[in-house]
């Protein structure tokens, strides 16, 4: 399993969210098995998205495709985010 972990300001995280909620499906078609959406306590538009995929080609394909550079514009995000691609190497369950 891949995960790919991105932190980047939005302008506005009630404009951003619909936008983020609509891109679901493409997500999903893409081979994303689910995401989590966390935010800064102290500045709700700093944002860091955790997504679940398949494997680490099929995330590429998703997070460097055009589609999402105009949907995170669209979604108005603010500057380039940091993108991190990460692999699963232990869980510890409690």
């Amino acid at each position: 399993m891949t995960f790919v972990l991105v932190i980047h300001r939005v302008e506005d995280y009630t404009k951003w969210k619909p936008v983020y909620d609509e891109d679901g499906a493409t997500r999903k078609a893409k081979g994303s098995k689910g995401a989590s959406v966390l935010r800064n306590t102290k500045d709700p538009n700093h944002l860091v998205v955790i997504t679940e995929w398949e494997n680490l080609e099929k995330a590429k394909d998703f997070t460097e495709s055009d589609d999402l550079k105009n949907t995170m514009l669209k979604a108005g995000v603010v500057g380039k985010p940091a993108v991190f691609y990460l692999e699963e190497i232990e869980k510890t369950p409690y």
